[in-house]
């Protein structure tokens, strides 16, 4: 009985540790993620975007601007849907210039259902918009409940499929499937939800844009 007591302390101790360096390693991770300086990005959605839930310096882009100490630009507007967002686009990346744009949309789409075929529509029309002016995109997937938890809809994948970028599709199915921690509402993140998206939307911008990745 003492050696199996004993066997079990060893193990809680193994995972303790283990789950230390995990997390340490995580934060490393963070800190020595980069972008060239001069990069601009353009954060585009509705209130994901915006940062309802949170204090406005708390919102995701803002977490970005301290993560990668680039200017961040935050066009997100609660409420909107997919087609005014395609609608109001055109006059964002003229006015802001982005180098990169945050594509996070659909929210609302989903919570009134609409027509989540026009919905996949108006998102790749606002993908190949951006990307016609030579404009780096990554798509964030906002995740529907399915039978028992919540999935990323396929249309989001399809659009970055066809349009060959990257998409985000973890770190909202992961707030949205907590049930107090890392949601302000039922649909919103709050300040520590929104830290986690800025730090997977950052992972994923270090690993994989630079100037030359930008399609013309």
């Amino acid at each position: 009985m003492e050696l199996f007591n004993l066997r079990n302390i060893i193990l809680i101790i193994v995972l303790i540790v283990g789950i230390n360096y995990y997390k340490s390693r995580q934060e490393v991770d963070v800190q020595s993620l980069s972008l060239p300086l001069d990069t601009k990005i353009l954060a585009f959605g509705d209130s994901l975007t915006f940062g309802y839930g949170a204090p406005r310096d708390k919102s995701y882009p803002s977490v970005l601007v301290e993560l990668l100490h680039v200017s961040v630009i935050n066009e997100g507007i609660s409420g909107e849907l997919s087609a005014q967002g395609l609608e109001r686009l055109p006059s964002a990346l003229e006015r802001h210039k982005p180098d990169i744009l945050i594509l996070c949309h659909g929210a609302n789409d989903i919570l009134r259902k609409q027509d989540l075929v026009q919905t996949k529509i108006n998102l790749d029309k606002m993908v190949k918009m951006a990307k016609e002016k030579g404009i780096y995109v990554l798509i964030v997937g906002v995740p529907t409940f399915d039978i028992l938890n919540f999935n990323v809809p396929s249309f989001y994948y399809e659009v970055a499929k066809e349009n060959n970028i990257e998409i985000e599709d973890s770190s909202l199915k992961k707030i949205f499937d907590n049930e107090t921690t890392l949601k302000s509402d039922k649909v919103h993140p709050n300040e520590q939800g929104y830290e986690l998206m800025a730090k997977s939307i950052a992972r994923i911008l270090s690993e994989n844009y630079h100037p030359s990745a930008k399609s013309f």
